[in-house]
């Protein structure tokens, strides 16, 4: 019997649940008010309420990274679940909602008391580039005890988030599902999520890389950020050893696999307007897993991937608007490639 014969799910995304909350905004806007831009910022609720009081909102739609991911794959016909918590509010209710509406199961108690449901605000500048700005909220809450066994032993692959890492009970769980993965036969799959994850933790995550992760998401400053490695080429043969597949993306230059000793580069798909990047990590990963879970090369899973990137930096937000197997079908066929 094969893996997907044995198993409900092809993927159990964990990571955190908040919601998303989007607007365009100039780069004076970031300036004037000392906000780092590109880059994934932890702030408190006081500040993501100045923040928020200062925007006009474009959208608020359920989000965080793994969510994002298993939401990409559902588009593609996957069978998913998400690990994560809520707050049993306004909030915590809208994303329990998105996720079940997207086809993804999700059973994770929700909090009655504590803090409310975690929000991104995320702020694009008319270059594309996204700025987060996140209150990690109730989903800071998630613990070992969340993680339940029947769940990710059910999953081809189990995906993480890196930014779970940034509390100590999510720490636990993290550790409690790749555990059980490993116990059951089953991949565990890991993204870097942001150079934020990394930065005065490198030594953490590469214990955590080595030990559990069997395919790696990233993106080329994450790599070298990860062996504090200024040669991408040198950081590409630093990971090889460590994980069994390492799929790892570069904007316009397209994304790099490494399996072993063989090293796969593939062109970054055409899009021709660039709108807004949020989320371009998360449905790649989203478009290689769903080619992973169905046996096809490391080198086509590569190109779902950039295809599923596609579709989402071509509009604001980190759910994709149109249905991603058909998307994804049309263009594979412009290759001659079998959807």
């Amino acid at each position: 019997m094969s893996t997907k014969d044995s198993t409900l799910y092809d993927v159990v995304g964990i990571g955190n649940a908040i919601v998303d909350v989007l607007a365009k905004v100039g780069e004076g806007f970031l300036t004037e008010r000392r906000l780092q831009k590109g880059k994934m910022t932890l702030v408190e609720a006081a500040d993501a309420g100045k923040i928020y009081a200062d925007i006009i909102p474009e959208r608020e739609v359920s989000g965080g990274s793994a969510a994002n991911t298993v939401a990409g794959l559902a588009s593609l016909g996957s069978d998913c679940a998400f690990i994560g918590k809520v707050h049993d509010d306004e909030l915590g209710q809208e994303f329990q909602r998105n996720i079940g509406a997207a086809g993804i199961d999700f059973f994770t108690r929700p909090l009655t008391e504590g803090p409310s449901t975690g929000r991104s605000i995320v702020l694009v500048t008319p270059d594309a580039e996204r700025s987060m700005f996140t209150y990690l909220g109730a989903s800071k809450k998630l613990s070992a005890e969340d993680i339940d066994e029947e769940t990710v032993k059910a999953a081809q692959i189990t995906y993480i988030e890196g930014y779970l890492l940034d509390e100590g009970t999510a720490k636990d769980a993290v550790l409690k599902a790749c555990e059980i993965a490993h116990k059951h036969n089953r991949k565990v799959a890991f993204s870097l999520s942001d150079k934020s994850c990394i930065e005065n933790r490198c030594d953490e995550l590469l214990e955590l890389i080595r030990t559990h992760v069997d395919i790696l998401f990233g993106n080329e400053d994450e790599l070298k950020a990860l062996f504090r490695e200024d040669d991408f080429y040198k950081a590409l043969d630093l990971i090889k050893p460590l994980v069994e597949v390492a799929a790892i993306t570069r904007n316009a230059k397209g994304s790099v696999v490494v399996n072993g000793r063989v090293k796969i580069f593939v062109e970054a798909e055409k899009v021709a307007d660039v709108v807004d990047t949020t989320g371009a990590g998360d449905l790649y990963a989203a478009g290689f897993l769903y080619g992973f879970t169905r046996e096809r090369s490391l080198g086509t899973c590569a190109m779902i991937g950039g295809i599923c990137a596609a579709e989402i930096i071509g509009h604001y937000g980190a759910r994709p608007e149109v249905s991603l197997r058909g998307f994804v079908r049309n263009r594979l066929r412009q290759y001659g490639k079998r959807a």
